[in-house]
Order: structure tokens, then C-alpha cells, then sequence
């Protein structure tokens, strides 16, 4: 296959990680050293919004020791956002717009960096380009600290998020029996619909110090059956600690603090999560006679750089790494995710998904 010469452009989306700017490094490094197939590469400020209001950093001006620095920085380098393309059959304003900004600057590689929605945006803008004859090459760079991106064994940004958990649990634990007096702690863990960071709260059980209690979004939440759990260990050990999900819900599909108030959406037509810890020990507080608190773990877990996992680190550097390589070697319309042995020692992959398979689909927790 002859090779595709142009610019890169590079963009982020979402919510940031303790790792995303690791895959940012890796992207930059690898498209940099791609002298005659790339050349230029660019860095989109707040990812599809960038590109669509023309506003970019030229990452071959920036200082080497500043780019080595984004491996180890956490949250999102270049900018975030949270915008939604709409259906290019419906409105393709934006497409268009896109394909203006990639023709004028010769932008014939592009790498998206983020969860469900970002994968969905990659395969929309590259179906659009194909259909107006446009050569570009899109690759996915998965991040996601839910890890609910289907086809890879786990997300980059996951294992430090599930690090940061477990050790925050294991601190929660001790600090809660320091006094002989009885305390119930509510602790609210993200996850929309995926409860693999709740999950993740289990590891704390390793060291003994876990919580007694875990709830995930892929099983109904029962009020009455949680307050029946929460008395029969507070009875027998004067202490309980609950892991929740953020979006856990009723048999009814109400999320928890659906039931004293209405929840805004985003772009997306996601309600906005947040508050379940609260209501709960509200709930929790009128039940039992005993020291009740809620903890919420939140922006922490996913931007807590101090516990980040180096594995992770080093797969996030891979993963916009071997993007870049893919793409110039022709590939496009993959995201590239991990796969890893069943048994045996830690060892992994890579897995190259379609991103049609990708968009708009999780992976969540087994029953």
C-alpha cells in the first residue's frame, strides 16, 4: 500500500483520567518520528470542538522535556469536551465543517482519545469522510475509567482509578474504628451503568480491610433490602462500610437521588450523576440510631495521579502509540484495545476492534 502523506491531528474527549495524557505522549512521540509519511502533527484544543472552531497547538513547536512531562501529568492535556455530532443523515453541518478544517490543513491521520462517546464520534467522522472521498485515516485511543468499552479486556485509566479505590477503602476502613462508638460509612464509587469501579472496592478485601457491602448498576437496588443487609452487620460488628455505585437504580429504573429530586442530562441525554451517597445515608440516618456519613470519592478516582498504576501508564503510551503505527501502516476504523491470557502471569495484547462494534456499546459487569 502507498503511503498516505499529511498532518496528524489528535483530540481528547470526556472525562479525563490520571493516564489519558500518558496516551497523548504516545501519540505525539510516534507521529513525530514519522518524518516523510507526517508532517506536521497537531493537538486539538478541547477535542471535536477544536477541530470544528480551527483552534490547534503544533505539537512539533513544543519542547521535548514539556512532552516527555504529559507521561506522568494527569487530566486531559489539550482540553476536553463533551459534544455531540449529531446523525450526519439528520444534519451534517458539522461533517462538513470537519472536512472543510481537514482539507485546509492537509489532515489525512486522525486519532480520538476517549469512552463510548468518542468511539462513536471516530466512527461517525470516518464513514463521513469515506462517503465524500476524502482519504483519512481514524484511529480510537480508548480511555475510560468506567471500563465499559467493548472489545478490550480493560480501558487504560481503569487500573489507577481501581488502585486509587482500593487504597482509599482500605484507609476508610481504619479510620472508621478508631472510636468504640457505632458508624455506618456510605461510600459512592462512579459508574453510570457499569459497576466495574465499585467492583474494584473488593481488592480492598485482600489486605482485610474491605468493605462489608457492594452495590453495582447491574442489579436492581433495593432500599429496604440494603437497610436489612446494613442492620444485620451493624448489629453484629457496631461498624459498616457500603461501596455503591453511583448509578445504581430501582426496579423502576429510578436512579437514587431521583427519589428527592430531578437530575439535569447532559449533551448526550446522560442525567448527571452524583448525590447517591448523600440520600442514602440520609436514609441510612433515620433508620438506625448511629453515626452516619457519606463519602463521596469523586473526581479523586479518576485524576489521582500519586496512585496511578505504571502499568497503566505504560499501556495508555502503547495504546496512542501503536495508533499512530497502525494508521500509517493503512489501518482505520479500529480502536485499539488489550486483550490478556485467561490464566497464567499478567501478560498483554493488542486486540484491534471496528469501531462500528465500539460506538455507543458497554461492556458490563457479568451476572
Amino acid at each position: 500500500m502507498s503511503k498516505l502523506i499529511g498532518n496528524a491531528i489528535f483530540g481528547q474527549s470526556g472525562g479525563p483520567t490520571s493516564v489519558i495524557n500518558a496516551s497523548a505522549a504516545g501519540v505525539f512521540t510516534e507521529a513525530l518520528r514519522q518524518t516523510g509519511v507526517i508532517e506536521k502533527v497537531y493537538g486539538a484544543a478541547n477535542g471535536i470542538v477544536g477541530i470544528l472552531n480551527e483552534k490547534f497547538y503544533d505539537i512539533g513547536q513544543e519542547d521535548p522535556a514539556e512532552l516527555k512531562l504529559l507521561k506522568t501529568t494527569p487530566s486531559s492535556a489539550l482540553g476536553s469536551c463533551r459534544y455531540k455530532l449529531a446523525n450526519p443523515e439528520v444534519d451534517d453541518t458539522d461533517y462538513k465543517r470537519i472536512l472543510e478544517v481537514f482539507r485546509k490543513h492537509n489532515i489525512r491521520y486522525f486519532f480520538y482519545n476517549g469512552g463510548n462517546d468518542s468511539m462513536d464520534t471516530c466512527n461517525k467522522i470516518s464513514k463521513f469522510m469515506q462517503k465524500a472521498g476524502y482519504d483519512c485515516r481514524v484511529m480510537g485511543v480508548p480511555k475510560t475509567v468506567d471500563n465499559d468499552l467493548y472489545g478490550t479486556d480493560h480501558c487504560p485509566g481503569f487500573a489507577s482509578a481501581a488502585k486509587y479505590i482500593a487504597t482509599t477503602c482500605m484507609e476508610v476502613y481504619l479510620d472508621a474504628r478508631v472510636y468504640d462508638t457505632g458508624m455506618i460509612t456510605v461510600i459512592e464509587i462512579m459508574g453510570r451503568n457499569a459497576g466495574w469501579l465499585a467492583a474494584s472496592a473488593a481488592l480492598a478485601s485482600y489486605k482485610g480491610y474491605g468493605p462489608d457491602l457492594i452495590y453495582l448498576p447491574e442489579v436492581d437496588f433495593d432500599l429496604e433490602k440494603m437497610l436489612r443487609d446494613v442492620q444485620r452487620i451493624y448489629q453484629k460488628e457496631n461498624k459498616v462500610i457500603v461501596a455503591v455505585s453511583e448509578g445504581v437504580k430501582t426496579r423502576e429504573g429510578k436512579y437514587i437521588p431521583e427519589l428527592v429530586g430531578e437530575l439535569r442530562v447532559d449533551a448526550f441525554g446522560h442525567k448527571q450523576m452524583g448525590g447517591t451517597a448523600s440520600v442514602l445515608a440520609d436514609y441510612l440516618r433515620d433508620k438506625i440510631d448511629c453515626k452516619v456519613r457519606a463519602i463521596e470519592f469523586s473526581l479523586m478516582q479518576r485524576c489521582a495521579a500519586h496512585l496511578a498504576s505504571l502499568t497503566d501508564v505504560e499501556e495508555a503510551f502503547l495504546a496512542g502509540q501503536t495508533a499512530v503505527r497502525c494508521a500509517v501502516d493503512g489501518m482505520t476504523d479500529l480502536m485499539v484495545g488489550f486483550q490478556r491470557p485467561a490464566e497464567g502471569p499478567y501478560q498483554c495484547e493488542i486486540n484491534l476492534v471496528p469501531l462500528s462494534k465500539v460506538a455507543n456499546t458497554e461492556k458490563k459487569v457479568p451476572r
